[in-house]
């Protein structure tokens, strides 16, 4: 059945492939358009995730597209290869085990997706919610007069006022957060345990990649009350009269239990391989040719959804198809290479089209393309990226682009190709941004990203064609052919410059100071964070970090990932000056901050 499947999409594949010249090259088309989404969002390619044969189908689909169009392949026949992981599962080795009891994976117990695969033999200290806060409106120390140095912490899940909206705990009470705090204080491994405050049903969290390949450095189990209450037998009490008794005292309790307990992670990591789509059309002008603008839209989506996926209905297991996010940015690319073809001797400069592969996945395509890039990245003048551009007629305002104030003169070049087409636009400097052309901007390339908003069916198995505006993907697709022969026909290059990024605040996080610095939050298997973007006269500029340092610490604290550096930049007050240490081609350095 599955392989009957594949041969209908690859089926598919050809008759789109045949029918989608609908009118002369030279005209960017509705009803290719239509085509190109009606094959990129339906159902036989069952969400586009990256790793899967209806993946690759897409891909070919879109090389096969670019070659018609006549544009020349790069890379391996096109496709330039990665990796990504696409979920993560228990191994078989996964143990708990008392003194008098074994634990059974999956029902007594489950490791936590960022556990450290380890082993450890110890005794437990029960720490409270797993505290260590001392700011301006909350002083709390679970950890006081507590020894947990070698051993197992047991720690309850969430804070003492879960049904506050104005919550003070909450800045401290992510699972990571408290993981960290405990490490700091010498602990080896964190049991957490759900109160029954916290959660009635004692329901343990499901197994997902939390898209970070770096682990916690410690092990980390969660817990059934039941198995938690054997581990506290030896001190008479229980996970639920602990909980009680700290929420009405408002006071940390913590204490050492003469239990042993053995535990061991095994946690897998899946990877799968796909790819970024990657042709070039040479310009006409042999003075220019070697410089390059690149087209780009991702391609991929979320498959079925599920948790972890990102899917807004994660408890539904449905078809996401994408057609708004990103089959809209797709179509558009590639009707633009039609175009860009038909009138290539107008072109003075190459262009690149790139259909960019798990983008929702932490942009791990164009992260993995700019770090290895298959042109001359230096000579990379410019790059437009298309995301979700397909409900110009449902948004209030417009057409977003973003990136204006990337390049001098930018806003101006902007304004006057959309005066020229009538497009009501709404322009935004920032180069930062979560989707590819991000990539692009930490290297000092000028972008401009393309948006009509977001909407009720983002990221729901309900964005289908059906509610896409194909009209208006020509006229934004029109518009941004005539700012690529614009900006490919300039006599110099646009001068690069830093906008941004405008910190947006999506999480019940506020953090009181800022470094001013972009992480990257693609990088893997690295130990630290590094910097993709340092922000001129802000702290970390001031302080001379520069873009690719790698902070490894702060405050004499270990930064083992983004994680960590959230959590310790939580710690720290405004006019405060730290330690940051940081490694710049292998060479430790420290720098001192003021905030």
């Amino acid at each position: 059945m599955k392989s009957w499947r594949i041969f209908a999409s690859i089926f598919l594949l050809s008759i789109y492939c045949q029918i989608t010249i609908a009118k002369p090259p030279e005209d960017i088309s509705v009803e290719n358009l239509r085509a190109h989404i009606s094959f990129l969002a339906s159902d036989s390619l069952k969400g586009r995730k990256p790793g899967t044969p209806e993946g690759k189908i897409a891909a070919q689909y879109i090389r096969e597209q670019l070659i018609s169009s006549g544009f020349e392949l790069l890379g391996d026949n096109g496709f330039q290869y990665l990796e990504a992981i696409s979920d993560i599962q228990t191994g078989p080795n996964n143990k708990l085990i008392l003194s008098n009891y074994q634990g059974e994976p999956g029902v007594d117990f489950t490791p936590l997706s960022f556990s450290r695969n380890d082993s450890l033999s110890a005794t437990v200290a029960f720490a409270g919610y797993g505290f260590d806060i001392n700011s301006d409106s909350l002083v709390w120390n679970d950890y006081q007069q507590l020894d947990v140095v070698g051993k197992w912490c047991l720690i309850l899940k969430g804070d003492p006022d879960p049904d506050k909206n104005d919550n003070s705990f909450a800045p401290f009470s992510s699972l990571r957060k408290k993981v960290l705090t405990a490490k700091d204080h010498g602990a080896k491994g964190v049991l957490f345990v759900s109160g029954e405050k916290f959660d009635a049903k004692d329901e343990l969290i499901d197994l997902f990649y939390d898209r970070s390949e770096s682990d916690a450095g410690i092990l980390v189990f969660q817990l059934k009350r039941t198995l938690a209450d054997q581990i506290l037998a030896p001190s008479g009490k229980t996970i639920v009269a602990l909980e009680q008794q700290i929420n009405e005292s408002r006071t940390p309790i913590g204490f050492v239990v003469e239990s042993k307990v053995t535990g061991a992670a095994d946690i897998i990591k899946n990877k799968v391989k796909t790819q970024n789509v990657v042709a070039i059309l040479r310009g006409a002008d042999p003075v220019f040719n070697s410089e390059y603008l690149v087209i780009g839209a991702h391609y991929d989506h979320l498959g079925f959804g599920g948790p972890g996926s990102g899917s807004r209905r994660p408890d539904t297991l449905a078809i996401h198809n994408g057609a708004d996010d990103n089959a809209s940015g797709v179509a558009a690319i590639l009707e633009i290479a039609k175009k860009v073809a038909a009138y290539r001797k107008e072109m003075k400069r190459s262009v690149i089209m790139i259909a960019f592969a798990a983008e929702e996945m932490g942009t791990l395509g164009s992260k993995y393309f700019t770090n290895n890039p298959l042109v001359d990245l230096k000579q990379i003048q410019f790059m437009f990226n298309l995301d979700m551009v397909g409900r110009l007629e449902s948004s209030r305002e417009g057409l977003t682009v973003g990136g204006t104030g990337t390049a001098i003169g930018l806003n101006q070049i902007v304004e006057k190709i959309a005066s020229n087409h009538s497009l009501p636009i709404k322009t935004s400097p920032e180069g930062y941004g979560p989707s590819d052309h991000a990539n692009f901007y930490v290297h000092d390339i000028p972008v401009l990203m393309f948006f009509t908003g977001a909407h009720e069916f983002y990221h729901t198995p309900d964005d289908d064609i059906e509610y896409v505006n194909i009209d208006g993907i020509k006229i934004i697709s029109d518009f941004v052919y005539d700012l690529a022969v614009e900006i490919a026909n300039l006599p110099q290059r646009l001068a690069f410059q830093e906008a941004g990024p405008k910190v947006r605040q999506t999480t019940r996080r506020r953090f009181k100071v800022t470094l001013g610095i972009m992480p990257d939050h693609a990088a893997a298997g690295l130990k630290g964070m590094r910097v993709d973007l340092v922000i001129k006269d802000r702290p970390a500029a001031l302080a001379g970090m520069e873009k690719g340092d790698v902070i490894v610490a702060m405050e004499g604290k270990p930064v083992n990932d983004i994680y960590d550096y959230m959590n310790r930049l939580a710690e720290f007050k405004v006019g405060q000056r730290i330690s940051v240490e940081v490694l710049r081609d292998g060479e430790k350095k420290i720098l001192i901050v003021q905030l």
